[in-house]
């Protein structure tokens, strides 16, 4: 039968469901510094970056301040190749300044501004792209709320105050998912960064992580599209590989475990299978089109999409992202 070309949100309700589409889904996203600071201008380029590559699903970045700056946190962009800004204001000094966090409004300040952002990116895009919100999990958002007495001896010496304020982030960030979720967003980027053997052991994760993400998921399961990023190496993989998502991304080329090895985990779709280094930035669009091609002979093209580890560097060059993009339009499909 004559394929038909799908529409990027039919081609991901067909990767999901374990068929093989027209062809493999491919998303790519990245930091816009600078743009990040206002809405309208974050929704211009992250229109504009789809507008020029096409890509299956919108993952929306803000910059990582977005979600506690009304809290009192303040940062600047210092030249990070990936995008990110260095915190210069910290909130959490002492151990009782986790007891003094108090809910945000999400419909209010930076909160709201990246609500504002969101409605300019559905209104531009429509219903024929998914659009997924980044969202940071409570511990994530902890740890940049705190200054240089450090997140993980806090939460080893004083896990009662640490406690008291993860709550806080936890309510603060599902009131912020549920107005997300009228935007019209079909799910969300869900970034986790702790659930690493280097920063916890997975007891702690457990206590501090996973009660705390089970808890704001909840909040997406009205969304469709939903897929956990899992930041850093030796990743607690199989301790969060029962998570409601649909999709689970981290960084496969460099830590464990490899496609083939997380299929055999996760019943859902995986993300991943470009080097963001050695291929995205310095590598040539032959490379990359070899790792896609490496990628989709580990997963046979199904449950799978093509993307990095984690966010693209912003100098990676166009060529690049074109090769990404286009990789798998010349491999024949084998639905049946």
């Amino acid at each position: 039968m004559e394929n038909q070309t799908l529409t990027h949100t039919q081609r991901m309700e067909k990767c999901l469901a374990g068929d093989q589409p027209d062809r493999v889904p491919v998303a790519l996203w990245r930091h816009f510094p600078v743009d990040d600071q206002i809405p309208e201008n974050l929704a211009r380029a992250v229109v504009n970056f789809q507008r020029t590559y096409d890509f299956d699903l919108v993952k929306v970045t803000p910059a990582s301040s977005y979600c506690i700056k009304d809290w009192g946190v303040d940062d600047r962009w210092t030249g990070n190749p990936e995008g990110t800004r260095d915190y210069t204001e910290r909130v959490i000094i002492h151990p009782e300044d986790w007891e003094k966090l108090r809910p945000l409004d999400p419909r209010k300040g930076f909160l709201g501004a990246q609500l504002t952002a969101l409605k300019h990116i559905v209104d531009e895009l429509g219903d024929g792209v998914p659009i997924l919100q980044t969202i940071f999990n409570p511990l994530a958002q902890a740890k940049n709320l705190v200054s240089s007495s450090d997140l993980t001896v806090h939460l080893r010496q004083y896990p009662d105050a640490v406690h008291a304020g993860l709550k806080v982030i936890a309510g603060t960030t599902i009131d912020f998912m549920e107005a997300c979720l009228t935007t019209g967003i079909a799910g969300f980027f869900y970034a986790v960064q702790h659930a690493q053997l280097s920063l916890l052991n997975p007891q702690e994760y457990r206590e501090f992580g996973v009660a705390y993400d089970r808890e704001v998921l909840e909040a997406a399961r009205p969304a469709w599209l939903n897929m956990l990023h899992l930041h850093g190496n030796d990743v607690m993989f199989d301790l969060v590989s029962d998570y409601p998502v649909q999709i689970i991304n981290w960084h496969d080329r460099e830590t464990w475990p490899s496609l083939t090895e997380a299929q055999k985990r996760f019943s859902g779709v995986v993300c991943g299978g470009l080097s963001r280094w050695s291929s995205m930035v310095l590598g040539t669009p032959e490379k990359i089109v070899a790792e896609a091609r490496d990628a989709y002979a580990q997963t046979d093209g199904r449950r799978f999409l093509l993307g990095t580890g984690c966010v693209v560097p912003v100098l990676a060059p166009h060529g690049n992202l074109y090769a990404a993009r286009h990789a798998f339009e010349a491999l024949p499909s084998r639905e049946k």
